[in-house]
């Protein structure tokens, strides 16, 4: 467990140099560098979020396929759907998170 929170603690420490080095080679000095971490947080989140989303909406939709043959017509069109719709919220977040920057 140890272990764990030094490479935790570590990355993040890393993460917040990295990204005060490359704000100032912008001008922006280094006072602004919580706006790239918390983009950079939104954008990982959300792709987390959707990940989980889509594997569970394709794991159901497969799985009713598979005990139901038959319905698998009726089940793609929905399924395609709800991927679509997950992942137009994924690039929502980026765009949102792009704009904070």
């Amino acid at each position: 467990m140890k272990s764990v929170a030094t490479f935790t603690l570590r990355a993040a420490a890393l993460f917040v140099a990295s990204t005060t080095v490359a704000l100032a080679e912008d001008g922006a000095g280094g006072n602004n560098w919580g706006m790239g971490v918390g983009a950079g947080l939104a954008i990982g989140l959300a792709a987390l979020g959707g990940g989980l989303g889509q594997g569970r909406t394709a794991s159901a939709a497969l799985e009713g396929m598979a005990r139901n043959p038959a319905a698998g017509g009726s089940l793609l069109v929905p399924m395609i759907l709800g991927l679509a719709l997950t992942e137009s919220l994924v690039i929502l977040a980026w765009v949102i998170a792009n704009g904070m920057i």
